[in-house]
């Protein structure tokens, strides 16, 4: 008999808004890790006939590209400038987010040579009560005006969403593991190389 297939650990990678976490995700993909960001789930679930319906039934015609899909740059806009929005997509979402990340970590463990590493960035991750359901849980942080002026750049109400989100310090309190991401992306990349190397799984 051969030796048991060794599964590979799954990490969730989250951090306040403005953190770095998608430059962080893209360097553990860099590093070899599968990756999965919360952007690409979140997209994929507007792709759904029921959650396009339910956004237009909310939120109206506005919301919506000529092509019948939902523009997020506006929804998300307009979620926040009404009251009871963003509570509204959390319901309308939150529950099919769950199992699309479920099915993606058991695609990846199924393959016949998985990645050594499977690393699942999600913004919410402890306000949703997700971080039992990851190996280790990365926190990826910065300085709150470095993460201000991010946030700004990208056209962004910073206020607006770091008020959904627990505090820096909580947050680093429950992590497993933290970087500062506060100097340079060779730094980041430093840090994922070692958190790749102590938790990716033995390859042949």
């Amino acid at each position: 008999m051969g030796e048991p297939r060794a599964t590979p650990r799954c990490l969730g990678l989250t951090g306040g808004i403005g953190a770095g976490k998608s430059t962080a995700l893209a360097a553990f993909a860099a590093a070899g890790a599968a990756t999965q960001s919360s952007d690409q789930v979140v997209h994929d679930l507007y792709l759904d006939p029921e959650v396009i319906a339910a956004v237009r039934e909310r939120f109206g015609d506005d919301v919506l590209d000529p092509d019948g899909t939902v523009d997020r740059r506006r929804l998300g806009a307009l979620a926040f400038a009404q009251e009871g929005g963003v509570a509204f997509l959390e319901r309308l979402l939150h529950p099919r987010i769950g199992p699309a990340r479920d099915r993606w970590i058991a695609q990846q463990r199924a393959l016949p040579a998985p990645p050594p590493l499977l690393v699942c960035e999600v913004p919410l991750l402890f306000e949703s009560g997700l971080a039992d359901g990851f190996d280790a849980v990365l926190v990826v942080t910065a300085g709150e005006r470095l993460r201000r002026r991010r946030v700004q750049e990208r056209g962004q109400d910073f206020d607006a969403r770091a008020a959904r989100q627990w505090s820096e310090a909580d947050k680093i309190a429950a992590a497993d593991e933290v970087f500062e991401n506060d100097g340079s992306l060779s730094d980041l990349h430093e840090w994922v190389a070692d958190v790749v190397r102590r938790y990716a799984r033995p390859t042949a």
